[in-house]
């Protein structure tokens, strides 16, 4: 089997960049929000959840067109760059403005992330004896930009399900309790998830297995 190819789908134009090199590692990041209240004669103040933030993935991806003869890796980058600037198609659902494009991040068959590129540097350091830079490293950021609910079905059984159910792929650093609070806004619900999915040991998941959400009566 060959070796899999990260690649960046434009989910506006549907355009697709294969990275020349996959990266040797990436960062995701989740924040929630919760606001501080201090309580008299007490040390610890009373904090209430008030929303979940959005999770972020963040990787170095390098570039080297060194040993192609006058390849210019500027054009490798440009392809980066498109997906920070306003295209005329897409639009802003309630604005009804002009946007950048949400795209989707994808390395092998069970995870993908779609997202909007939150920013883009991009350091060069190697050149041609005419200045045409041959290496690059580009920092990128991606910010989730699609709702669990919205995500497409990546699951062949997906499309018939029992009514009131729904599937959802596991993401890295997901949990039952996180999954539920997500699902349900209450993360002792769980357990509801687990019998659903015959789930023995709660800190068994894996990113890319597809659950069964049942309903909360």
């Amino acid at each position: 089997m060959g070796l899999t190819k990260a690649s960046i789908t434009n989910e506006d134009t549907k355009e697709t960049i294969r990275v020349l090199f996959n990266p040797t590692e990436y960062t995701i990041e989740k924040t929630n929000n919760w606001q501080v209240k201090p309580v008299v004669g007490r040390n610890v103040p009373k904090v209430d959840f008030t929303g979940g933030g959005p999770q972020k993935l963040s990787m170095d991806l390098f570039f080297d067109v060194f040993e192609q003869d006058g390849a210019d890796v500027g054009n490798e980058v440009k392809k980066l760059q498109k997906l920070t600037l306003i295209h005329p198609k897409p639009t802003n659902d309630k604005t009804k403005k002009s946007r950048p494009p949400r795209c989707t991040f994808t390395w092998g068959p069970n995870w993908s992330f779609t997202a909007v590129v939150m920013s883009l540097k991009v350091r060069y350091t190697l050149f041609r004896e005419d200045g045409t830079p041959a290496r690059a490293t580009a920092s990128i950021v991606f910010q989730e930009a699609l709702d669990d609910t919205q995500q497409p079905k990546q699951n062949p059984t997906s499309g018939s399900l029992e009514p009131g159910r729904k599937r959802r792929e596991v993401r890295p650093y997901d949990t039952l309790a996180l999954i539920a609070y997500e699902e349900y806004g209450d993360s002792t619900e769980w357990r509801l998830i687990a019998r659903e999915n015959q789930i023995e040991d709660p800190l068994s998941l894996r990113p890319g297995q597809v659950l069964s959400i049942p309903p909360r009566f």
